[in-house]
């Protein structure tokens, strides 16, 4: 099997005999890089894709009102794009971060109300200001026994002393079940660390935390000392940036779970709230094998927010080969059906993978075709076809693995599919539709 563009900008996959090919148009590509809603960027997330490929689909497979389902929601890309074109998006993640990202975008506060909250939250910090410098001091000489927890060390050397007694009096004063808070929360995070002005923290990218010895070795060998960040000033910009765009006109849901039983949950959902309660298109990303340990590369933020970087680790178990993988994507697949349209699409966006840490992987090759043979074919699932997508090594969040840089997955496919034969019917004759990449899009009916 060998896979690659065709002609012009038309991307297909050369598949076996009896796997269609689906020829659609990857104008996402040529979008600019912040395409969509101003949300969007609120934190970096690895492995997300980009704004301009859920466009696509929802455009073509979705209308306005329609439900449109990311189980495996990330950041909230999907939910919150679909918001913004009048669907309702769900977003659904078993990480809590990833949770809280895509609820803090699609159940996002209005302006006046974070603006508020952060005029309160100034005032607090400034009443009680020397008490949070003496316990910053005392974590930054002490991080295990200077505060009333243990410190990582990589987090007490990161920032400037007096950044750090923002951030420790923030960390307590916000309430991560509280919309306002949650919001302000995840907008932090994604001004943590980075290497412009705007964030907190020079020491490492803003992409992911570099592993933790590396940033201990890295700090001691180099002398390192974040320069002075006020957090408040941070946010205030962060916010700015994030409101460039009026909030989504739609109802937006974000749920926290597995998603091998995510269809059935969402419907459950749905119908509390009174909204349609069957999803009309899924457009999701399943973790890629052994790729990415999502709590790990962002140890800094899940301090800040309260997680175990750990334990989202060990939930998440991504250690799985070919086999266990495919059977974990057909209990995903069983539970969606039901909870389809008759009409209903899926859209999986899966990744090769040719390399684990630096080691060469001998089951991560054709991922897309077996999914559909052995996990969606087996579950009533009609295919519309398969088209591949080239991942440039450039653009890829894998590059932190030095010399492997964006070697691990190199070729995106994308597996179109009906929830029934009206679904395989619906998603052949959408691929050709045109599709407006004006911002904010015009609503259409396609």
């Amino acid at each position: 099997m060998t896979a690659g563009p065709t002609s012009g900008s038309t991307f297909q996959l050369e598949l076996g005999l009896g796997v269609p090919r689906l020829s659609i148009e990857p104008e996402w590509k040529a979008q600019p890089r912040l395409w969509g809603h101003s949300l969007h960027p609120m934190c970096s997330y690895l492995a997300s894709f980009p704004a301009a490929l859920t466009h696509a689909f929802i455009a073509r497979y979705s209308r306005p009102g329609d439900v449109v389902l990311d189980p495996f929601s990330g950041r909230g890309t999907v939910p919150l794009q679909a918001s913004a074109e009048g669907r309702i998006g769900v977003g659904n993640d078993l990480n809590p971060f990833a949770h809280l990202l895509t609820a803090a975008k699609v159940e996002a506060p209005r302006q006046a109300e974070a603006r508020t909250r952060v005029t309160a939250l100034r005032l607090g910090w400034a009443s009680g200001a020397a008490r949070w410098r003496e316990l910053a001091d005392a974590i930054q000489a002490d991080p295990i026994g200077g505060g009333p927890e243990p410190v990582p060390a990589e987090v007490a050397l990161a920032f400037h002393p007096r950044t750090f007694a923002q951030l420790l009096f923030l960390r307590e004063a916000l309430d991560l079940e509280v919309r306002v808070d949650r919001f302000l929360a995840a907008a932090i995070a994604g001004i943590l660390h980075g290497k412009s002005p705007s964030y907190l923290s020079t020491l490492m990218p803003n992409t992911f935390s570099m592993a933790p010895r590396y940033v201990r070795d890295f700090a001691a060998r180099t002398g390192f000392e974040s320069p002075e960040r006020d957090a408040f000033d941070g946010l205030d910009a962060k916010l700015t940036r994030l409101y460039r765009d009026p909030l989504p006109r739609s109802a937006g849901l974000a749920l926290l779970g597995d998603a091998r039983d995510a269809g059935a949950r969402v419907g459950d959902a749905l119908r509390v709230r009174r909204l349609p309660d069957r999803v009309r298109l899924v457009v999701t990303s399943p973790p890629y094998l052994r790729v990415v340990k999502y709590g790990y590369y962002n140890w800094l933020r899940t301090w800040f927010l309260g997680f175990d970087s750990h334990a989202i680790d060990a939930s998440l178990d991504d250690a799985h080969r070919r086999a266990p993988y495919l059977e974990f994507m057909r209990a995903v697949l069983r539970d969606l059906r039901p909870a389809m349209t008759d009409d209903g699409i899926v859209v999986l966006v899966i990744g090769d993978v040719a390399t684990d840490r630096g080691r060469p992987v001998t089951d991560g090759h054709d991922m897309a075709q077996r999914v559909w043979e052995s996990a969606a074919a087996p579950e009533g699932f009609r295919l519309a076809g398969i088209a591949a997508d080239d991942v440039h090594a450039h653009r890829k969040m894998t590059q932190l693995w030095g010399s492997e840089a964006g070697r691990a997955t190199q070729v995106d496919r994308i597996v179109v599919l009906g929830a029934t034969e009206a679904g395989r019917r619906r998603a052949l004759s959408g691929a050709r539709l045109p599709v407006d990449w004006a911002w904010p899009a015009r609503l259409r009916a396609l």
